[in-house]
């Protein structure tokens, strides 16, 4: 398989760049057990944090990858110039006009992904001459699109290019993996999943909140961008767990923008990691969550997508 090929990888797995939840220990130990991990690079980190996480991630000696945001890197240049010197084997550059950042990074040697939730972004994905393709469909935990789910979305990308296409979105475990790679994904691209791995930076009262949720709970929206006012483009909603801040605020987001009161609402439940306002990025795949793993048990249970694989080719899935 190509991401095998390219990156030595043992399971199709590239862990999708969250932030505050993939540092540098949880990309290290991802990678380390035979995925690929993606530091999440946040817009709110220093380009300091980029490298210190990133020496992090490259103390195993495994490939590893950075996740950014286009739109923070047009504001944050810094953050490009930190993932240069890194040098990591991928780079993910999604959510905004990341076409004039592609070939400076592919110059330095790094693969280079972005994030398509339509056809029309896959074509744009296309002309920017981008490495990777990643079909991230609705299910999809965090930032994104809304517009269509993963296995019509997949379908549709595939049939457009001949380059590696992985997918994101609603993929929970060694079933889902083995679907989208029978229908011709290089791999899969994996966020929610890695959410309460004990290696990662997620707080515990967010773990839990994690694990006893389960498909239903997520909700779509800008609700949350609006009370950050972190700078993401309204085009770009996130999946998340529902609470009662969004429920609140939700069809109001104009005027949330202004509130100071839930501003600081929101900035100080995200402090003390109270769910009842602070925004807990997951998609749909959320109800599999039963506990705190490591990355390596994570990716141990992902690894027997070839069983079911093989299953579904011999005329049916056990």
């Amino acid at each position: 398989m190509w991401l095998q090929e390219k990156f030595g990888l043992t399971v199709p797995v590239i862990g999708a760049p969250m932030a505050n939840v993939t540092g540098g220990r949880l990309t290290a130990a991802i990678s380390a057990a035979g995925g690929l991990g993606m530091l999440g690079a946040g817009s709110a980190v220093t380009a300091d944090w980029i490298r210190t996480e990133g020496a992090i991630a490259a103390a195993g000696g495994k490939p590893y990858g950075v996740g950014l945001m286009a739109w923070s890197v047009d504001e944050r240049p810094e953050h490009l110039e930190a993932v240069l010197e890194l040098k990591p084997a991928l780079v993910s550059l999604s959510f905004g006009n990341y076409a004039p950042y592609v070939a400076p990074l592919q110059a330095a040697g790094i693969a280079v992904a972005t994030q398509a939730g339509t056809v029309a972004d896959a074509r744009e994905a296309i002309d920017a001459n981008v490495d990777i393709i990643v079909a991230r469909g609705a299910e999809a935990g965090g930032h994104g699109r809304n517009a269509v789910g993963t296995l019509p979305l997949l379908q549709a990308i595939l049939d457009l290019t001949d380059r590696p296409v992985l997918a994101g979105g609603g993929i929970s475990g060694a079933r889902g993996l083995a679907a989208v790679l029978a229908a011709g994904a290089a791999g899969g691209w994996i966020g929610t999943a890695f959410i309460t791995c004990v290696e990662g930076l997620t707080k515990e009262a967010i773990a839990q909140r994690v694990i006893e949720a389960d498909e239903t709970d997520t909700v779509y929206g800008t609700v949350f961008d609006a009370a950050s006012r972190a700078g993401w483009p309204d085009e770009f909603g996130g999946r998340a767990l529902r609470n009662a801040y969004f429920d609140q605020w939700e069809g109001r987001e104009q005027e949330l923008k202004t509130d100071e009161t839930a501003h600081t609402e929101y900035v100080e439940g995200t402090k003390a990691a109270d769910t009842t306002r602070a925004s807990v990025y997951a998609g749909q795949g959320v109800g599999a969550i039963t506990g705190r793993p490591t990355a390596a048990e994570v990716l141990d249970g992902f690894a027997t997508y070839r069983t079911y694989l093989s299953a579904a080719l011999n005329g049916g899935a056990k």
